[in-house]
């Protein structure tokens, strides 16, 4: 009796279906198991399956190019390439059981399967990246949801975060080497050259926080080999598929490794502040603690941000190769006046022109190794730091200097708008797109001295975790007792700057929810941006009130947060309907 049947289709290559269809037999005798191969070749179909072995199939695998086939409409197939089973036959045979159907496709498995079972596969090992680009509350919700899909769908799994603190609970080779399957969801560049091999999917963080079990299938539907030996040139060849990820996450992976630079320069020129005054950097003060701290803030870790920024962007495109190249655009932006925008495009121009370079450039086998380590960041940064100079610093220092003018010279009712749109952007998607977007244009103008957006964006995204906790405790009818139990932990999460906190709760009734916790934060952004608060720290949230000059007008910052959070709390008071049935407290 057949457990697994095959399809190989390899037109014009039959060597290579004749070598995939042995590959097979050879993993399945080892695994226990029989298995039956048609062929599909230029001379025909070789080997044809008959109706008994495909009533007896449990599982059912396609290799190379072929044509939808009603013989297998009652099976749940999985999609293999040529290389894929060459390369390791025994995961592809492991990954096509667990990809079945649950009921069986055969009427004697379906009598035999109650409704609901697992795959009769055994249980995969699977190994798995969270991270995102802060690496706080994402990072550690998808490792939460892919441990419970996980556990739902009887495999094992072993999640390495990379959150703000770096990795946790980091996997080790042996464990990549017994893994059938690596997941990675992240919303920034990971790095994959430990994995060389191995079978890989990738996805944002998102899917994995909503529906964790949903990810793992589709992990085990698409994962292809990546890369492959774990050679030098690995780190440049992984630059293909780094640059399908989008613009959107190789900036928030320069912003991600930026941040650090951001939250040591400026608590600890605020320290310095706090220590000698606001007139600390003055050669009078020469040799003080408060001077050296700002010497340190200032001219260190400031100094290092754009650098940081569009050497991590660049990274992202084009893997390591691009690190150097990108950097150092990052230090040109910075001499010829173009700032973060200066920084943003030179990290995409070393980026991409690496990876350009990269296919562009063929060497002989032997000498492949020298591309990543010499040619690639010795033509990149050459082409980018000329780019720089002769075509885009001139336009971006102009834009820089005009933005920078423009938001510190707002007052009125510009100030008003601007604090409006910052606002809402914060809790449209609660650690989304949207509210990254906003996040990275506070942060970033912090490089240009110009503060004001920032506090706008932490007060707006403090707002809508505390409204949801305020709310629970005095409008207790219009929430569950689990979303009443939760509220107490939004409340610490609001403090400290993590708006995710506010997701459970949009989740389960987002069109009242959402738009009550917009109108909330728009409020408090408008006020702090009208006010004229700065803040000099892009995260932290009440946590970095009480450093002295963290945050200048403090008391209209207060406000601002204690506005905003009312006035969602009022929304949802009208927006949100009494619980019909309230569980027991």
């Amino acid at each position: 009796m057949s457990h697994i049947v095959a399809v190989v289709g390899a037109g014009d290559r039959g060597t290579h279906a004749y070598l995939v269809r042995e590959a097979l037999r050879r993993a399945a005798r080892e695994a226990g198991r029989t298995i039956a191969v048609e062929l599909h070749t230029e001379d025909g179909v070789i080997d044809p399956l008959d109706a008994a072995a495909l009533r007896e199939a449990r599982a059912l695998l396609r290799v190379g190019d072929l044509r939808p086939d009603a013989r297998f409409d009652g099976l749940s197939p999985y999609t293999a390439t040529l290389a894929e089973v060459l390369h390791d036959a025994r995961a592809v045979l492991v990954l096509a059981g667990a990809a079945a159907a649950t009921p069986a496709a055969s009427a004697t498995a379906r009598a035999a399967a109650p409704a609901g079972a697992a795959p009769a596969a055994a249980p995969l090992k699977i190994v798995a990246i969270t991270s995102c680009p802060t690496g706080i509350a994402h990072t550690f919700m998808a490792a939460e949801g892919l441990q419970e899909g996980a556990k739902a769908l009887g495999h094992q799994i072993r999640v390495e975060t990379q959150g703000s603190v770096g990795s946790q609970d980091a996997l080790t080779p042996a464990e990549i080497a017994a893994a059938d399957l690596v997941l990675v969801a992240a919303d920034r560049q990971v790095e994959l050259s430990r994995f060389a091999g191995k079978r890989l999917f990738q996805s944002p963080t998102k899917p994995a926080i909503g529906d964790g079990a949903g990810l793992i299938k589709r992990a085990l539907a698409e994962a292809r080999v990546h890369g492959g030996e774990a050679a030098p040139e690995a780190s440049a060849s992984a630059a293909a598929p780094a640059a399908r990820t989008g613009v959107y996450k190789h900036l928030m992976t320069g912003v991600s490794f930026m941040l650090p630079f951001v939250v040591a320069g400026g608590l600890l020129i605020a320290i310095a502040f706090a220590l000698g005054g606001i007139y600390v950097y003055e050669d009078v003060h020469k040799g003080t603690l408060g001077w050296t701290l700002f010497q340190i803030g200032a001219k260190g870790a400031f100094t290092l941000m754009v650098p940081a920024l569009a050497g991590y962007i660049a990274y992202s495109i084009a893997d390591r190769p691009g690190i150097a190249p990108g950097m150092t655009g990052g230090v040109v932006a910075g001499a010829i006046g173009a700032g973060f925008l200066g920084g943003i495009v030179a990290g995409f121009i070393a980026g991409y022109g690496v990876l350009w370079l990269n296919k562009a450039i063929k060497l002989p086998r032997t000498l492949e190794g020298l591309k990543p380590v010499l040619i690639l960041p010795l033509l990149g940064t050459a082409a980018t730091g000329l780019l720089m100079y002769y075509v885009v610093g001139a336009p971006a220092a102009t834009l820089l200097a005009a933005l920078t003018t423009w938001l510190q010279g707002m007052q009125g009712a510009s100030a008003v708008v601007l604090g409006l749109i910052l606002g809402g952007m914060m809790a449209v998607d609660m650690g989304g797109p949207i509210n990254k977007a906003a996040y990275v244009f506070g942060t970033t103008l912090i490089a240009a001295n110009v503060t004001e957006p920032m506090a706008a964006v932490m007060c707006a995204g403090m707002t809508p975790p505390l409204a949801l906790a305020v709310a629970c405790k005095l409008l207790p009818s219009r929430f569950t007792a689990e979303e009443r139990e939760a509220g107490n932990a939004a409340f610490v999460l609001g403090l400290a700057f993590v708006t995710e906190g506010a997701i459970p709760f949009a989740a389960r009734d987002p069109l009242r929810v959402i738009p009550s916790l917009i109108a909330g934060s728009a409020v408090a952004g408008a006020i702090c941006l009208a006010m004229g608060v700065q803040l000099k720290v892009p995260h932290g949230g009440v946590f970095v009130l009480p450093i002295p000059n963290a945050v200048t007008h403090l008391g209209s910052f207060v406000v601002a947060l204690v506005v905003g959070t009312a006035v969602s709390v009022a929304a949802l008071a009208i927006a949100k309907r009494r619980v019909v049935a309230p569980a027991a407290a």
